[in-house]
């Protein structure tokens, strides 16, 4: 059985009971003590008043209330055993379909709970919750195949049997960590009906010089008692603390406090209650900002988020002052954009200003995901999950960083000892590199003892050659723009480009750089022309505007358009229809910006018939490479489809160098 965080610190008061007129003792006495909050207990004596209770439909209903008490107590296996039940019988209330997808999606079994999600959708088109439960379960499995760069390793040193939780930086080194636990060794001998574990108290465990945590030991009296203690926050500078006190009866339900104490030495002060509330209220989990000015807490008070049955949904408050002595404003509720109808818990402010909480009521992978808000430039939060391995299908809350480093502590109850573990998570410094080669565009080959420059937005420009098989190598910076230039004498310069932008994760890139030969016409590849005309077609502009950039990266060339057309009309209608396309070709660059004089047009008709090259073959198999596309040879071809494709590849727009040497005289 894992135990439910929010009920263990915050006291869960509530739950759905149904009273059946003229019931058995053992089935009254089984929901005066789901009432009362102890739904660990109550799950065994609503089983025995199941076992004795006939009437199908008070039976189902009591069947309902098994699976509550699993639900409450965060046993989704069990959980969903008995919700499936419920829903196999139709039971009359739909919120078991909710609570059966919400138990398979704990479970990860997303397919399912989507299937579900679907059918509470269709029941309840107007409750969010099931449109939701289908974006969580899309997200999901997109999440888990895509998980960020996180390493999350559990603390099997401090981690127990029971339940491990709220982990929290004691000292400015970080070398020592306090938590909540229901161990054996806490203090008092009861056993809480809700968990069945014992009451709760704040542990300390310190790291020694070789990296080893220390055996968990409780903090003393004042701050430990028979009560139920957890939660711990520390101030910036690490002398004050605020945690969170249940004070927890018999079958009756209590409220929950946030107490202070100043350090003294080696120990804690007396403890003082802040007094935000009526301590007949649920006030809980204290998160307090760098400068101590700002307090958030977890409340239920009135004001709070209704959930879809009409009651108080576990809100994130605030409270503020002025300076550290000053007295704390009255609470403020956190917006729309933090709070939902589901529970917001374990708040955490980062130094850099963000808070990070825990949520069942923003999509998430299952049960409690954390989540990050920080405030945009126009003041609205702006909430980001945080996604796989941080999150999990299970409870994912607790989360504190070691200052300004990625780096810090959650509690899970992902797979562990059993229960709420803690874990450690660190997202490792990005590391970016590319491997590329450079290739002769013409014949694939590669080009050894190439010039490779790597020009990054951060205005770093790196050199290199290419090795023996065309390759190079640059390490390349998070958040930066790349361009790299490959040139070689007898080649034209090619380019490629690359990003680390918005990347979280190590990448390795892959890239080739080809560069053509000046020794050679080169094909402009879709420059196209309406039927008898020399007006150029938009498709073609594509690529022109690489000509364009070709021309722009080798300033020194001037070149020679060529526009090609196959053998049919005659050679005078053919030899004036290519020099006006070759002329439109030109005209076209003219506009983009190359000056007239690097530019040169001809019209070549008929006269010079493609050769097929390596990748006129690729295309079509039917055309042998070195085969000249003469008249002869094409007439020559049996299929007229065939006839036609090779006419297409005579009709052809190439340009090439003429000289090299524009600009320097």
């Amino acid at each position: 059985m894992k135990m439910n965080k929010i009920l263990l610190v915050i006291g869960l008061m509530f739950g759905i009971c149904v009273l059946v007129a003229g019931q058995s003792k053992k089935v009254a006495r089984a929901y005066e003590t789901f009432d009362a909050g102890e739904y660990y207990a109550a799950i065994d004596e609503f089983k025995r008043a199941y076992q004795q209770i006939t009437d199908k439909k008070e039976k189902l209903h009591i069947a309902f209330n098994i699976a509550e008490c699993y639900r409450i107590t965060n046993n989704p296996s069990q959980a969903s055993l008995w919700y499936g039940k419920v829903v196999a019988k139709d039971y009359e209330n739909p919120v078991a379909i909710l609570y059966y997808a919400d138990a398979l999606k704990m479970n990860q079994n997303y397919e399912e709970a989507r299937a579900q999600y679907m059918h509470y959708k269709d029941l309840v088109p107007d409750d969010p919750r099931g449109a939701d439960g289908i974006i969580s379960c899309d997200q999901s499995l997109s999440w888990i195949e895509n998980p960020t760069g996180y390493q999350v390793e559990e603390m099997k040193f401090i981690n127990s049997r029971n339940s491990d939780y709220g982990p929290a930086y004691s000292r400015d080194d970080y070398q020592e960590l306090y938590f909540t636990s229901s161990r054996e060794e806490t203090t008092g001998n009861a056993e809480h009906g809700g968990t069945g574990q014992a009451f709760s108290d704040i542990f300390f465990s310190t790291m020694d010089k070789k990296g080893k945590w220390s055996t968990p030991l409780p903090l003393p009296e004042p701050v430990n008692t028979e009560a139920e203690e957890g939660t711990p926050c520390l101030s910036g500078d690490y002398n004050t603390m605020y945690f969170t006190r249940c004070n927890v009866s018999k079958r009756k339900p209590m409220g929950c406090e946030i107490f202070k104490v100043e350090r003294q030495g080696e120990s804690w002060g007396r403890e003082e209650s802040l007094g935000i509330a009526s301590d007949s209220l649920v006030i809980a989990h204290p998160a307090v900002s760098k400068d101590g000015l700002t307090l958030y807490f977890v409340s239920d008070m009135e004001g709070s988020t209704k959930t879809a049955e009409g009651k108080n949904s576990k809100d994130i408050w605030m409270v503020t002052r002025s300076d550290a002595k000053g007295k704390w404003s009255e609470p403020v509720n956190l917006p729309q954009a933090i709070n939902t109808p589901g529970d917001e818990v374990f708040p955490f402010v980062h130094a850099d200003g963000s808070l990070y909480f825990s949520s069942n009521g923003h999509p998430g992978m299952g049960g409690l995901d954390i989540f990050k808000a920080r405030k945009s430039e126009t003041g609205q939060w702006e909430i980001e999950n945080m996604k796989y391995p941080i999150n999990s299908s299970s409870d994912d809350f607790g989360i504190v960083f070691e200052n300004e480093r990625e780096s810090g502590y959650l509690s899970s109850s992902r797979k562990g000892k059993g229960n709420d573990d803690i874990y450690s998570f660190l997202l490792p410094p990005l590391k970016f590199s590319i491997i590329g080669t450079v290739k002769n565009e013409k014949t694939d080959e590669v080009i050894p003892e190439a010039l490779v420059k790597s020009i990054g937005s951060d205005g770093i420009t790196l050199e290199t050659n290419t090795a023996r098989d065309g390759t190079f190598r640059f390490t390349l910076k998070p958040g930066t723009d790349y361009v790299f230039i490959a040139e070689k004498k007898g080649f034209l310069k090619g380019k490629e480009r690359e990003s680390t932008k918005g990347i979280s994760q190590s990448t390795e890139f892959r890239t080739q750089i080809y560069l053509s030969s000046v020794e050679i016409p080169i094909e402009l590849e879709n420059i196209f022309f309406d039927l008898d005309k020399a007006d150029l077609r938009p498709e073609s502009m594509v690529s022109l505007d690489r000509l364009v950039e070709t021309l722009n990266d080798n300033p020194n060339i001037v070149i020679e358009l060529g526009s090609h057309t196959d053998f049919r009309a005659t050679d005078e209608y053919n030899n004036d229809l290519s020099r006006r396309r070759a002329q439109a070709v030109v005209n076209y660059l003219i506009e983009k910006g190359i000056v007239r004089e690097r530019l040169v047009a001809k019209g070549y008709g008929e006269t010079t018939p493609k050769v097929v090259d390596k990748k006129d073959n690729e295309a079509y198999p039917f055309l042998p490479v070195g085969t000249v596309l003469s008249e002869k040879y094409i007439t020559g071809l049996a299929d007229e489809d065939q006839q036609e494709m090779a006419n297409f590849l005579n009709r052809r727009t190439e340009f090439k160098v003429l000289r090299e040497d524009y600009g320097t005289k």
